[in-house]
């Protein structure tokens, strides 16, 4: 199977690619969206490259890399009653809600910011770069991936 890459935000409030650097490896849980969910659980695959992205961030951008290390499986905690993510509708035996784990790959020396993404000549049809954009996984070219890496160790 041909190696694919994603890219994948998460909030610093919530994770960042220096708690991933000491962590080594996180399960990248809580996804409630259908399209990412279906990434997850039907396209990522061991040794899939990933943009590790900071949103809502100052500024916003991609901070590192990682690669998925496990492939979809499911989100345990849409049953933690209690947890943020709990899902009262479903349950163990049918899952809905899936995740993957990510292994740390690089931090860059700077974020790479989502206006200097927009304005590199070959990015412009990277998902991340549209208006309207929100997705919280979402799959680049082999490219953008390299391309951005390039970006990210120049900083």
């Amino acid at each position: 199977m041909a190696k694919r890459y994603w890219l994948m935000k998460c909030e610093p409030s919530a994770y960042t690619i220096e708690d991933l650097e000491r962590d080594g490896r996180t399960s990248w849980e809580g996804v409630r969206n259908y399209q990412a969910r279906n990434f997850m659980r039907d396209d990522m695959h061991v040794g899939d490259g990933v943009l590790f992205y900071a949103s809502n961030a100052d500024p916003s951008g991609v901070t590192g890399t990682a690669q998925i290390v496990r492939a979809g499986y499911p989100d345990h905690t849409a049953w933690s009653k209690g947890h943020k993510y709990f899902d009262h509708a479903k349950g163990e035996d049918s899952p809905v809600w899936y995740m993957v784990d990510i292994g740390f790959g690089q931090r860059f020396g700077a974020t790479v910011p989502l206006e200097t993404l927009k304005a590199t000549p070959g990015l412009e049809a990277m998902a991340v770069t549209q208006k309207g954009s929100r997705l919280s996984v979402q799959p680049v070219t082999k490219s953008e991936f390299q391309l951005v890496v390039r970006l990210g160790r120049s900083r």
